[in-house]
């Protein structure tokens, strides 16, 4: 992918990532049992897009290109970064919550962290990928909990406050966002 592409689509964090990580190929495959869709998967020498045959070559750039954006971005945000599966599954074991089904990095720039406790599944912000391990490991913890209490209930935080650096976590991202974002929910 051309870095100029990239460069226009992550945000700044991720960009010091993209560094790191050696651009894969692009193969593009025209498939006639396609129709209107396009498809795209990473490979482990390229990125593969499958598009309809017939598609025009202007509507085909536009679909390669975003499809292409948006697996790098999931693959710049995976490299280097901490093993959230294992960082989870042992805080889990560790202070006694629920494990999630899945723990992925995701670009959020509105939140820290999201969970979805009906589908036991955590999103960490990329932001978070070079922050100190005891932060990382605060927010974890804090979606850990929502896993078991999905608000901000005294029971959560009976949960969430299992983890002894959760506070000082809070102050630090509260800081990394330069103050502006409401202290209760700064996780």
């Amino acid at each position: 992918m051309p870095t100029a592409l990239l460069d226009t689509t992550l945000n700044t964090d991720t960009k010091a990532l993209a560094e790191e990580v050696a651009p894969l190929a692009i193969r593009v495959i025209r498939s006639p049992k396609r129709r209107k869709t396009a498809a795209a998967k990473i490979l482990p020498d390229c990125i593969e897009v499958r598009v309809p045959a017939g598609m025009a070559p202007d509507i085909e750039a536009d679909m390669v290109a975003k499809l292409v954006t948006r697996l790098e971005r999931k693959r710049i945000a995976n490299a280097g970064t901490p093993n959230l599966a294992e960082r989870a599954a042992h805080l889990a074991q560790r202070y006694n919550l629920r494990q999630p089904v899945s723990i992925t990095w995701a670009e959020q720039n509105d939140r820290w962290g999201s969970c979805s406790s009906l589908r036991s599944t955590i999103r960490i912000s990329t932001r978070l990928a070079k922050v100190p391990t005891w932060v990382l490991n605060a927010v974890i913890v804090h979606e850990l909990a929502h896993l078991s209490e999905p608000n901000h209930s005294p029971a959560f935080w009976a949960l969430a406050n299992r983890y002894p650096h959760q506070e000082r976590a809070s102050g630090f991202l509260e800081a990394m966002s330069g103050g502006h974002c409401d202290p209760c929910h700064i996780i």
